[in-house]
């Protein structure tokens, strides 16, 4: 299906000719029409400042997949093959069958086809081209080079492509006729694909092949190569040339973490996903999230076909991650159900806000561009576009990266609650959106008591650098009442201290552990992957809880309006600041 899809996205491009794709054309040597250099010095049309043209400008040229073995591409190839020159690094006898092979090819063109600047080339390398040319010191051998006559280039001409495509096509290689699994009609199969799908994140630089075997344990019904899914060569060079046009896009691509995921409606209707995924703007989600619940959906753009699948590299090879075959009114369902999941107060207390898809992946691991593995992207942004739960183990690897850095990020909370919500563990996308302080859950309500203890910490030891969070957090979070009888009993003289400095300070503090402790029969003895989520997610609730009031105290300060209980904020709001 996923090779089928391709292939119809291929019938909305503007394809260049049979087997002719888009590489970097590096230099262009001039002619007259008798085969006469127009100028010794090849001209070099690369530009060093552009990572997209420092090896040539990009254009359609004659490519094929070039294996181990010796193939000429026609008109347009390095230096070895054209020239018959490679520099001090080339072998002598391999540069030389290298240009009888490209020799060889052109022969055939320029009976073939009869086109005088396809003449003028071959009079030229006949003619000892290398004494002709100025080549230079700095001359890259491996730099594609074509021909230009008379202003035209010879591989544009009509004749010369088609030539190309004939002397390529399987059934001039008595290829084996098979019923094509694409197109469905019985053609030449070609042993392997013309053509290589690239930009697939660490594959080879010459591109990776989506239907391949070389080796005896992937083969099946004594079947080789690309044969083991018969492919027709129009099919083939279709699904191929798709894959790169999707791939080459930022409108229709997403890499991360070793993955590229590409993304196309059936008809172009003007949806993006990576608008809304990679780069949505706060007015975008909540124009879609109130498009779905108001119902407002328009069946000319929402009734398309939607498709989506992720690629990643083995070697020489695509690897096929996922394939997802729905609608765009699908995708906006879950999606809408997505950003919801992740709504979350801000650790100021200000409004919740969606997170880019990099964000959230970021909060797994302490560096995304070396740390993230390919199953997390994978998983995200298949639970996003059909609703399946995030794996646990995603969780699992926020709760460790909180336990590292002793802290939970807005990125990290909004991924925890993401996930308890997406497996059912929370059961409302609008609960747990901020502080409930009657969350029946222990777990959730030992994240507030840590927070709180912190607070009354930090009032009672202005400036403390090690505090109970850096010591004691990973305990806490995992086994409780191994360490909450210690704090309570530690964080007394503090108390004491804050009673004596600030009596409006510790009545509140006070107030806020009684209430906290009432929730708690009895502290856990260990908590599990889940109920340590729920202990980050109190944590980072009390927290943004207590900056809100910070925030206020000190706004009512201003005024003149302060509450002798605010005097819990001073201490605190200074040091987040400092911080």
């Amino acid at each position: 299906m996923l090779l089928q899809r391709l292939k119809e996205y291929s019938q909305r491009l503007d394809l260049p000719p049979t087997l002719y794709s888009e590489g970097p054309l590096r230099y262009i040597i001039d002619l007259d029409s008798n085969g006469r250099l127009l100028s010794p010095t090849p001209i070099d049309i690369s530009d060093p400042a552009n990572p997209r043209t420092k090896r040539g400008q990009r254009r359609h040229l004659p490519q094929v997949v070039r294996a181990a073995g010796i193939k000429a591409f026609l008109l347009a190839d390095k230096a070895d093959y054209s020239l018959g020159y490679a520099g001090d690094s080339g072998k002598p006898e391999r540069v030389a069958q290298c240009h009888r092979a490209f020799l060889e090819l052109l022969d055939r063109c320029t009976e073939e086809t009869k086109e005088p600047e396809v003449f003028a080339v071959q009079s030229f390398l006949y003619n000892n081209p290398l004494a002709q040319l100025k080549l230079g010191e700095d001359f890259d051998s491996s730099g594609v080079i074509t021909f230009r006559v008379n202003g035209t280039f010879p591989i544009d001409l009509p004749r010369v492509q088609a030539f190309w495509a004939a002397v390529n096509d399987p059934a001039a290689k008595s290829a084996p006729v098979m019923q094509c699994l694409i197109c469905g009609y019985d053609r030449p199969a070609v042993d392997r694909l013309l053509g290589k799908i690239k930009g697939v994140p660490g594959g080879q630089m010459a591109g990776t092949s989506i239907i391949s075997a070389n080796a005896e344990a992937f083969e099946s019904y004594g079947l080789e190569a690309s044969l083991i899914a018969p492919t027709c060569a129009d099919c083939g060079e279709r699904f191929t040339k798709a894959a790169n046009d999707l791939l080459a896009s930022d409108q229709t691509r997403i890499v991360m973490g070793g993955i590229a995921f590409i993304s196309w409606t059936k008809e172009e209707v003007g949806f993006s996903l990576k608008s809304l995924l990679d780069v949505s703007s706060p007015e975008e989600v909540r124009e879609l999230i109130a498009s779905v619940h108001s119902g407002r959906f328009s069946p000319h753009v929402d009734d398309t076909q939607f498709y989506a699948t992720s690629f990643s590299a083995s070697g020489g090879r695509t690897v096929v991650r996922d394939w997802i075959d729905t609608t765009v009114k699908e995708v906006k369902v879950h999606l809408a159900r997505w950003f919801e999941r992740q709504e979350i107060v801000s650790p100021w207390g200000e409004e919740p806000r969606h997170f880019r898809l990099y964000a959230l992946a970021a909060a797994t691991v302490r560096d995304v561009n070396k740390d993230l593995a390919p199953p997390v992207p994978r998983a995200m942004l298949r639970s996003a576009l059909t609703d399946a739960p995030l794996p646990i183990g995603i969780a699992y690897q926020v709760v460790r990266r909180v336990r590292a850095d002793r802290n939970v990020t807005h990125a990290q909370a909004a991924l925890l609650k993401l996930v308890l919500t997406s497996s059912g563990i929370i059961e409302r996308e609008d609960s747990m959106v901020q502080l409930n302080p009657e969350h029946p859950s222990a777990a959730y309500q030992c994240g507030r008591l840590l927070a709180v203890l912190e607070r009354v910490q930090r009032l009672a030891i202005p400036g403390v650098k090690a505090g109970i969070v850096d010591r004691f957090y990973g305990t806490a979070s995992s086994a409780p009442a191994s360490v909450f009888g210690t704090l309570m009993k530690g964080v007394q003289p503090h108390l004491s201290k804050i009673e004596r400095d600030r009596p409006g300070a510790y009545y509140a503090l006070q107030n806020r552990l009684e209430d906290i402790q009432s929730h708690i029969s009895v502290f856990p003895r260990t908590l599990t992957l889940q109920e340590q989520g729920l202990f980050a997610l109190g944590y980072y609730h009390q927290r943004a809880f207590d900056r809100a009031q910070a925030r206020e105290a000190a706004e009512q300060r201003k005024a003149g309006k302060a509450a002798p209980e605010a005097e819990m904020f001073d201490e605190e709001e200074k040091n987040e600041e400092d911080n």
